[in-house]
């Protein structure tokens, strides 16, 4: 009995040889981090700057792949159908969870990957190039009703939270911007800090080092209250759009199926790096709130995210064709 006991136990807790390998030898190659937009956005910059210390926590090189195109959706689609082996993994934003409603995807996000840490929020700030003659968002506001259509506004895509939440302020203020989506933060940035487009909705973590430079001017943030990272600036909420709030984030995701202790391993070097005074501060000075949660928290951050914004896409009949 004791013998069939144990049989059964070991059986249940490691239930294929692959399992056994996972738990003791992974990893055993370079591991490929999938960042799904091109250089110089949020989440290239968080990924590059985690890599060195993942290496060393993990003993194995991480190969960061920028996987841009689709507002995240081509990175995301090919973190869906990477082998849950523990050796791809994907670093995501807030553009995930608004994906799931405007596009025709080929997989739902917490049914083709595996939540590993939710690593922060922020403050998206709706920005002007210091050329432009508004000072405030009440002066864009009157611009944009007198000539419906002309003021124009970069975000890092369609169908992403800067994209769709410059949305619901339009309805909600009952004015017009004309929309330019770009292939990725990087792309718009530059267009933004060249004066190419004079309204650049984007988060901190980007705009955040042209704002103390003076190129770019902030009119607005899209916490509820102010934010220590913009000091002085003004919530759209404290300016006349009650209740409204789109923070950015960033999660570490891996692909559903893969054996828990690789999961657990992962979550723990990611706590391990976040926890870090280097990566800690720089993110947070860069305008990042470090938050490193647990794989159970960003699942239900991740699913709350997908439901609140689907309402709001829906309702404005935001898509793309993917």
């Amino acid at each position: 009995m004791l013998r069939r006991d144990l049989f059964v136990a070991t059986a249940a807790g490691l239930s294929t040889p692959s399992v056994l390998r996972a738990q003791s030898a992974w990893p055993e190659r370079p591991i490929r981090l999938i960042v799904p937009f091109p250089p110089g956005g949020s989440n290239d910059t968080i990924a590059r700057l985690m890599q060195p210390k993942l290496q060393e926590a993990l003993g194995k090189p991480v190969v960061v792949d920028n996987r841009g195109g689709a507002s995240g959706s081509v990175g995301g689609t090919e973190m869906s159908r990477s082998a849950p082996d523990g050796y791809t993994w994907i670093l995501v934003q807030e553009s995930e969870s608004t994906n799931q409603t405007t596009m025709h995807l080929p997989y739902r996000v917490m049914q083709a990957m595996a939540p590993v840490s939710l690593l922060g929020t922020g403050p998206l700030a709706l920005t002007v190039h210091k050329s432009t003659p508004w000072r405030t968002f009440a002066d864009v506001v009157v611009a944009a009703k007198q000539a419906p259509d002309t003021i124009s506004y970069a975000t890092p895509g369609i169908g992403t939270l800067p994209h769709v939440s410059t949305t619901l302020l339009q309805q909600l203020g009952d004015f017009k911007l004309t929309h330019v989506p770009y292939r990725g933060g990087g792309p718009a940035l530059q267009d933004a800090i060249s004066g190419q487009v004079p309204l650049f909705m984007s988060n901190v973590v980007i705009t955040g080092p042209h704002i103390k430079a003076g190129t770019l001017r902030p009119l607005g943030v899209t916490t509820a209250g102010e934010t220590r990272h913009l000091p002085g600036v003004k919530s759209f909420a404290q300016q006349g759009f009650a209740d409204f709030e789109a923070n950015t984030w960033w999660a570490f995701l891996g692909r559903a199926g893969t054996p828990e202790p690789i999961l657990r391993q992962m979550g723990e070097a990611v706590a391990s790096v976040l926890a870090t005074p280097e990566v800690r501060d720089r993110l947070e000075g860069m305008g990042a709130d470090v938050i490193a949660s647990g794989a159970e928290r960003c699942r239900r951050f991740i699913n709350s995210e997908v439901t609140k914004w689907g309402r709001v896409i829906r309702d404005n009949n935001i898509t793309v064709d993917s």
